[in-house]
């Protein structure tokens, strides 16, 4: 059973929640993890998850396009909006199992997890 299917919660907008202490480690390698903050972000202080890619907010309608509707995603920003934006704008494009990590990457390092950087 998938990750999205099993743990993470409803979202009126269309996409799942998953907090970041329900991800397991290391994540399943058929999870896609996109990182939606800038180039900038990714490399900073918070760093970001392994084996997450970077694809800006804004980019992400036109990277969508390539992928597969039916992968699992799960969207990471800083705290937690602007994947719950990107998460909400995959569901209206016919994506079926995206999820947002709550809290984003304040939270993920708030839980003393492992980044990159």
């Amino acid at each position: 059973m998938s990750l999205f299917d099993s743990t993470a919660r409803p979202n009126p907008a269309g996409h799942k929640d998953l907090q970041v202490t329900e991800l397991p480690l290391p994540a399943p390698a058929t999870l896609r993890i996109i990182d939606v903050r800038e180039p900038h972000e990714f490399v900073g202080e918070l760093g970001h998850i392994a084996g997450a890619t970077l694809v800006p907010l804004a980019s992400v309608p036109a990277q969508a396009v390539t992928w597969n509707k039916g992968d699992e995603f799960l969207m990471v920003c800083r705290s937690g909006g602007r994947s719950g934006q990107a998460a909400q704008a995959l569901s209206r494009l016919g994506f079926g199992k995206v999820m947002n990590l709550v809290g984003g990457m304040m939270a993920w390092n708030q839980a003393g997890l492992k980044t990159e950087k």
